[in-house]
Parts: structure tokens; sequence; C-alpha cells
């Protein structure tokens, strides 16, 4: 009926279909319309071209609108309230048909139990799931782009070369890839896939590399309990992790175009394997992401440590604390930034320097220094030797009250 749409939907994604009027109010009242774009069904054409029973009912699918929507945790929650997926025989996909309930409201009618609808086919669910994960691959490249160019304006002259040089290694991949893409309207899946098939290896090679550059920075900072190492060490780790981050972004965009081309190569020469190739790529993703949250949660974990570590030298170092707080919550931003197109979110709070006042009262704080001190034999009358005695004298005291 008209001002009725249809939403088909994975973990990634969710694809609107229907009049694109229907459509564009749909997302619109959900506070969703600028985040959508275009998803094409005449992709579906050659894959129902493959069933004689599919010929006729795709014909029909292949014509209608259809906007497609990568899922945060916000959108994901506007599309609940307006209506929610039901699952499906797709195994990974869900369904729903949504009718508008007033002109007014942003309401919409709730999940029916038997739409009367095409796309409920099991076999056309497939072959939309398929494009669902190639349009969530696809944003994902888009997103690890526009984070290339943000890391990019913040690099000076030395990274950029150092930059360029890792990068270097995967030039001839990113040729052979954009070219496929280039022949991806019109060309022949299995010829474009003969084309790239083999280049995931050497890309995965520079992957692996980054990552364990990522280990080499977080055991910068592991084991270190003085300030003014914590600070030399931040200050390498914030120099060099823009470096690995550039790196892994464009492997991961890279990786994800070769997925998009793998799937229309499937789609084209082996659509009843599509449910079963796409569930393993899926999967393939999943763990993808498990090891990079894995290997940046060691460096954002040993970067907090390094803090707390020291918040607990305030009372004589509070400069250097200064620094090394300042260092790990930018760096920190930094790996954040790259971990939301990949949907690993992040609850952590930023760490705060403790106020002099505070550490000044505090008696561990006082012990630590004093230790300090009189390991460092610090004796005299000077500037230092002056501020040694006062605070020996403090902590002395703060031991007895203690």
């Amino acid at each position: 009926m008209a001002g009725e749409v249809e939403l088909v939907g994975d973990d990634d994604g969710v694809a609107v279909f229907g009049e694109p009027a229907a459509v564009e109010r749909f997302l619109r009242r959900a506070g969703l319309l600028d985040r959508a774009q275009a998803f094409d069904l005449a992709r579906l054409r050659g894959f129902l071209q493959k069933s004689a029973s599919l010929l006729e009912a795709g014909s029909g699918i292949v014509e209608r609108s259809g906007m497609y929507l990568k899922l945060t945790p916000e959108s994901a929650q506007r599309l609940k309230d307006a209506g929610g997926l039901m699952k499906t025989k797709a195994k990974g996909v869900s369904h729903a048909m949504l009718g508008e309930t007033g002109k007014s409201s942003l309401k919409w009618l709730q999940v029916q139990d038997g739409p009367a609808s095409l796309l409920t086919n099991p076999a056309v669910l497939s072959g939309v799931g398929g494009l669902l994960s190639q349009m969530a691959q696809q944003a994902e490249a888009q997103e690890m782009r526009e984070l290339l160019v943000r890391i990019d304006e913040k690099l000076d002259a030395v990274r950029r070369h150092q930059r360029d040089q890792i990068l270097a290694r995967l030039n001839a991949a990113v040729a052979e890839i954009d070219e496929a893409m280039l022949l991806r309207d019109g060309g022949d899946p299995a010829t474009i896939w003969s084309k790239v098939s083999g280049l995931s290896e050497g890309i995965k090679r520079v992957e692996e590399s980054a990552i364990l550059a990522l280990d080499a920075l977080a055991d910068k900072i592991n084991g270190k309990r003085k300030a003014g190492q914590l600070k030399k060490a931040m200050r390498e780790v914030e120099r060099e992790i823009a470096i690995h981050l550039v790196t892994l972004a464009r492997c991961i965009e890279l990786r994800d175009t070769l997925w998009v081309l793998e799937l229309d190569y499937v789609m084209a020469t082996n659509p009843e394997k599509l449910d079963g190739h796409r569930r393993q790529l899926q999967k393939a993703r999943d763990r993808r992401r498990a090891g990079i949250f894995e290997r940046t949660a060691l460096i954002m974990t040993g970067m907090d440590a390094a803090g707390a570590i020291v918040n607990e030298q305030i009372v004589l170092h509070r400069p250097a604390a200064n620094t090394v707080v300042t260092l790990v919550n930018s760096t920190a931003e930094s790996i954040e930034s790259f971990r939301r197109p990949l949907g690993i979110e992040s609850s952590r709070a930023p760490v705060t320097v403790k106020p002099w006042g505070e550490a000044v009262r505090d008696p561990a704080q006082l012990k630590t220094a004093g230790k300090e001190l009189r390991d460092k034999a610090l004796v005299g009358v000077g500037a230092l030797g002056a501020i040694g005695l006062t605070v020996a004298t403090m902590a002395r005291s703060g031991s007895k009250s203690s």
C-alpha cells in the first residue's frame, strides 16, 4: 500500500525500501535521513536470474527505491522505537514492514507477522543480505578513508615520510583494487575477482606488522614507574602511534573493498552459497575487530596505568604528570577515533591530574616524595635542597599523622 516501507537489516546496518517519498519520510521522522545512502537493488538482477522461480519476482524487486543506514547504538534504538525487526529464514537477516499511521505522527505500525512482500522470499532475502554485507564493508571503508584524511592533517613532514614508506608496500594492491572497483559497474565479476583474489595475503602482512608495532609501543610504557621515564615513553608513543593507525586503517579499507568484490563473485557464480559465504566473512570481520580491540586495549590500559602512576607523584613531578596525562588523553582519543568505524565503542573516562593542594595533604604522596628524595640523597640549602627539606619534613609529619 502507499506510504508503506519495508526494513531489512543485519547486525551492521538496515535498508529501507518503498516509494521514494515514503522512504524519505520515514528516515526523516526517525532523524536518520542525513546518515542514509542509496541502496542499489538493481545489483540483485543477475543474482535473481540464476533462479527461474525468482525471475518474475525479481523484475519488481529491482525497481524499488532503497536507502541504507549503517547502525550505531543511537540509530539502532531509533529504529527499534519505530517498530523493530523480526528474524527471517535467512540467517542473520531481519525484516519488518511498517505502515504510516498519520502525517504528524512519528510512530509506524508494529511489525506484521506475515507481510505480503517479495522481500520475505528466503532466496530474495539471501540476495539482499549479500548486498547488506557489501554496504557495511563499503561504509566502513569510507569511514576509514575519512579517518586517514583527519590523521594526515596532524602529521608533520617526518611522520608523513614514515607513513609513505610503509604504505608504499600497498601501492600495487591499491592500484589493482581501484581498477577492479572501476570495472565493477558493467564488468564480469569472475574476471574482476581473478585480478584481485591474490592480494589479500600481502595486505594481511602489512596489517600484522602494524599490530606488532602497536605491541611494541605498549611495551614502551609497561613496567615504567618514574614520571620522567613515563613522560619520555608517552612522547614516543604519541609520535609513533598515528603511523600505525594510518597503516591499519588503510589495510582495513582495502580488505573491506576486497570483500565487496568477493561477494560480487559469489553472487554471480555460486548464489546458493551466498548465505554461508556472507556469514563466514562476517565471522572473519568479527575476529579482526576482536584482535584490533585486544591490541589497542593493551595500549589504552598501559596508558591509563601511566596516568595513575604519575598521579601518585604530583608533589615532586607535577609538570611531568601534566604532560603525561595530556599525552595519554590525546593518544587515547586517536585510538578511539580509529575504533569507532569498526563498531568498537568506548566507555573510557579521561584521566585527570590530581590537584596540587590535594596531593600535598595526602600522606601516601608525601611518603613517595620523601622516599625519592632520600634515594637521591638530596641535601643542601640551594633552591632544590630547600624544597627537598620542606617535602621531607612534610613527609615525616604525614607519616606521624597516618
